[in-house]
């Protein structure tokens, strides 16, 4: 199993309709992945995980204490909510905290600022992208003010 999925937690929710005039309906069972204290692993693993939940349509929740470097990345999907007492750590692309040689650098923080929404892609990279070691901190609630749905 990979490494990102340690972090992730699957359930299975029903979503219930009520219709006027009558009982309640089932419609069609979403499943939804909960994120929670994620500290982060590889960004390819990351965006192929935001891609197969965006082709299956299911639901991203960002909860609990941390989403820490990779992790971010989820803020790319579709489907998304994010929790307003999370904290999100953000910094730029490198190689188990080494720089990369610069094309590398740009193409990658490239990749990773189109996950995010205007306007934390700016702030990414004009900002956080040229921290390499620790974390530039951001709160759920501010996400949530930046336009991120809360869950």
């Amino acid at each position: 199993m990979p490494k990102f999925l340690h972090a992730v937690q699957f359930i299975k929710t029903a979503i219930v309709v009520l219709v006027i005039g009558g009982g309640p309906v089932l419609a069609q069972d979403r499943a939804a992945l909960i994120i929670q204290n994620d500290r982060g692993g590889a960004i390819g693993e990351r965006l192929l995980a935001v891609a197969q939940a965006n082709a299956d349509r299911t639901r991203i929740e960002l909860r609990g204490r941390i989403c820490y470097s990779s992790c971010t990345l989820y803020l790319g999907a579709d489907n998304l909510c994010i929790s307003a007492d999370t904290v999100f750590g953000f910094h730029g692309p490198s190689r188990h905290g080494r720089p990369l040689p610069p094309d590398e650098f740009e193409h990658w923080s490239q990749v990773m600022a189109a996950q995010y929404r205007v306007p934390l892609r700016g702030w990414f990279l004009e900002t956080a992208r040229h921290r390499i070691t620790g974390y530039y901190r951001l709160s759920g609630t501010q996400l949530i003010n930046m336009g991120y749905a809360p869950c």
